[in-house]
């Protein structure tokens, strides 16, 4: 009885080590690929103006990386990943602005969509002229096999745009709410008047040096007294930063959690606020 034990055991062992032989030589495997060649419909400066704003600026394109695998070619999709960034960054700059592609070996641009990938995501000087570069990399719709494209080197000026948020119409702000030492008075009395009172720094820009004891939160006030043409941030942001528009409305900017001094800062021409402790 024993023996008939053995030998059916072993027969079982030897059924799994064959089953699992023909399992393992059915398996795909990914034997690579040839990176995407990127090239551009043009070359050296982006030539970008607001007269051009509608037109197509630049067509990046690129080759099909023919993934092969041990049955032949692919065939599953694959995903592409256009990045640009400023020159020397080496694509590691968290400002760098990315568009994912699915299948598609090509992407235009209008103007208006470069100048505002520089202005509004890369934060460039506008009128200053800028070194660009472009890439692309590949992936199988896992996200494995990853291959990298050639790189591209472009040189842009951006354009100024109307402000995405209107500027304050006097010129005038002040910071108010239980985040500041006023607390929530409007029109803010006396010596806060002129301590919770931005500086202007230009037509689109505004700045506040100011000592707060943390927590609470703050609206941003053009005119003294008045709540209806007042700044409110829009929901995403922290205490750090974010967006805002001009509205009668919540959320609240919130105050940093810890007391200190804190600068902030207005971007109207972006539509962007920041604090940051000193």
């Amino acid at each position: 009885m024993k023996i008939i034990s053995k030998l059916l055991l072993l027969s079982f062992l030897l059924s799994a080590a064959f089953s699992s032989c023909e399992k393992d030589e059915n398996k795909i495997y990914l034997e690579g690929g040839t990176p995407p060649v990127l090239s551009a419909s043009v070359s050296g400066d982006l030539n970008l103006s607001y007269a051009n704003a509608d037109k197509v600026a630049l067509v990046l394109t690129w080759t099909n990386p023919n993934y092969q695998l041990t049955t032949g070619i692919s065939s599953q999709d694959v995903s592409y990943l256009v990045e640009i960034d400023t020159a020397g960054a080496s694509f590691t700059n968290p400002k760098r602005k990315t568009i994912a592609i699915s299948k598609d070996l090509s992407q235009s641009f209008l103007t208006s969509q470069l100048n505002d990938y520089l202005l509004n995501q890369l934060e460039l000087q506008v009128g200053v002229q800028h070194s660009l570069e472009m890439k692309v990399t590949s992936n199988l719709t896992n996200g494995s096999a990853t291959l990298e494209s050639n790189i591209l080197a472009f040189t842009a000026t951006p354009y100024a745009i109307p402000p995405k948020v209107v500027p304050p119409t006097d010129g005038t702000l002040w910071m108010v709410g239980d985040a500041a030492p006023s607390g929530w008075s409007n029109p803010l009395p006396a010596p806060y008047d002129a301590s919770q009172q931005f500086t202007k720094l230009s037509e689109t820009s505004y700045e506040l040096v100011v000592s707060l004891p943390g927590g609470g939160g703050y609206k941003l006030i053009q005119t003294q007294g008045v709540w209806g043409t007042q700044y409110h941030m829009l929901a995403g942001g922290t205490w750090e930063g974010g967006d805002f528009e001009q509205k009668d409305s919540d959320p609240q900017f919130p105050g940093p959690p810890s007391p200190g001094t804190y600068k902030i800062t207005v971007d109207f021409q972006r539509g962007k606020f920041t604090a940051v402790k000193q």
